[in-house]
């Protein structure tokens, strides 16, 4: 919306409020972004050009491990992660119910059986639930790293042994830390995706699996190029899940500044913390013992949460939901047989979570609108409930 749009009372109204400015944040690499782009055109190097190996190279130095593979897309990077692990028929991979999509995909995609569990509190994988659902014919659990801090994978491996790999979900954790380890270093393997709207985003589709074994880097290799890692060389069955060297280009320009826009979400997480503190109805986000949180979203839960949404909405604040539906209460699930009150923590959570707007680049101002918009909407939510309780 434009800043010219008049309210019902004939005033200026306010400019929207976006959930995600790109725009911005490209802005500011604009040159830099052209110039390394301009030289892939130059090369017509397109597909695992230099510029993929340069961009790879520079995040596994990134993350603090040995290698790193770009792929098509953070789906990809679970799914050819787990292979490249030697999950498949026959195995069980552990996921928690709340998670994107992609995390229980890539185990279907790989052949293995998806088993669920729930998350705690903090909306990270439940390391007691994991504990009690690790039978003989577990291969792999996958901990997600969730809105910018990254699960207790050190807690999981004191519950599975060194028989079962960790893999570690890392597409919202990009530059986070547990116990002074970087995420993409914190599992045995580690799947990130750079969806534009990452904290380390490309100009469209692309991701990368991490890892300190020579093995599965190598497979990884193979796997994401029709099964071979030289031209029409095809040992095992592959994929075409190949990074495109303008996605490199783009991402080793967004890369140095990655702790710079990461220190602006941080700082912008503080101002919402402070602001909200004595926010009746709002419960905010806890940063885990032990993590740096990176804000790749600032989730606060509200009671009656779509009629909180609503109301941003038509105030011209933009919200979002992450995620809206628990994996096995959707219906590409179905055939789990896991009804709604399985996982009760994942369900409720569901029910209230809110995604405020957060980018580098987000000002006071904004943040404060925000903050007295979801005031509003809080409060006549709540009347609008007790108003319905009392007529029911």
């Amino acid at each position: 919306m434009t800043s010219d749009r008049r309210g019902s009372g004939g005033e200026r109204a306010a400019a929207r409020v976006p959930l995600l400015d790109l725009a911005l944040q490209n802005a500011r690499i604009q040159s830099d972004s052209h110039r390394a782009m301009q030289e892939v055109l130059d090369t017509g190097a397109f597909v695992l050009g230099p510029q993929v190996r340069h961009f790879e190279d520079a995040y596994a130095a990134f993350c603090g491990v040995e290698h790193a593979v770009g792929v098509g897309n953070g789906t990809d990077a679970l799914h050819l992660a787990l292979r490249a692990v030697g999950v498949g028929p026959g195995d069980e991979v552990v996921v928690p119910a709340n998670t994107f999509v992609a995390t229980a995909e890539a185990v279907a995609l790989a052949g293995a059986e998806l088993v669920l569990v729930d998350c705690d509190e903090d909306l990270l994988i439940d390391v007691e639930a994991v504990a009690a659902r690790v039978g003989p014919r577990t291969r792999a659990v996958a901990g997600v790293d969730l809105y910018g801090q990254v699960a207790p994978f050190e807690r999981l491996r004191e519950v599975v042994g060194s028989r079962v790999v960790l893999l570690e979900d890392a597409a919202q954790s990009q530059g986070a830390t547990r116990l002074g380890r970087m995420a993409g270093s914190c599992g045995d393997v580690a799947a990130t995706s750079f969806y534009p709207g990452k904290n380390l985003g490309a100009f469209g589709d692309a991701g990368a699996v991490t890892t300190d074994d020579p093995l599965v880097a190598r497979r990884l290799r193979e796997l994401r190029n029709h099964g071979g890692e030289a031209r029409y060389q095809h040992d095992v069955i592959g994929t075409n899940s190949r990074m495109d060297s303008l996605q490199a280009a783009v991402l080793t320009v967004k890369l140095e500044h990655l702790k710079e826009w990461n220190a602006e979400r941080d700082a912008a997480a503080a101002r919402y913390a402070d602001l909200l503190a004595d926010l009746p109805g709002v419960r905010l986000p806890r940063v885990v013992p032990g993590n740096e949180h990176v804000w790749h979203l600032y989730v606060v839960r509200v009671a009656q949460r779509d009629a909180v949404q609503r109301r941003l909405a038509e105030r011209g604040i933009d919200t979002g939901i992450h995620y809206p539906t628990p994996v096995h209460l959707l219906p590409a699930f179905a055939g789990l047989g896991l009804a709604a009150g399985s996982f009760p923590v994942a369900e409720r959570a569901a029910r209230e979570i809110l995604s405020l707007p957060m980018f580098p680049g987000i000002t006071a101002a904004q943040q404060e609108r925000v903050v007295t918009e979801l005031a509003d909407a809080v409060d006549r939510a709540a009347s609008a409930g007790d108003l319905a309780r009392g007529l029911s």
